[in-house]
């Protein structure tokens, strides 16, 4: 798939490299929430909501699409 407005600079090999790297980068992220959420629970005892909103709402959005996609193929 050769874009032509760009001059055939992207290809498939770069959207999939742009796509596998968005989905880590969002995994990592989530998972990243969730151990500081659990950190300041365990070790400070105080509890961060706004990490859990953030990784609930990464985790929400990750399985919405994968839903999606699932029932969309």
């Amino acid at each position: 798939m050769n874009l032509p407005r760009f001059g055939g600079a992207i290809d498939e090999r770069f959207l999939e490299h742009r796509r596998r790297s968005t989905s880590l980068g969002g995994v990592i992220g989530g998972v990243l929430a969730v151990v500081l959420f659990e950190y300041r629970y365990y070790v400070d005892h105080r509890r961060s909501w706004d990490l859990l909103a953030v990784a609930v709402t990464i985790i929400g959005v990750k399985l919405a699409a994968l839903a999606w996609y699932r029932l969309r193929d």
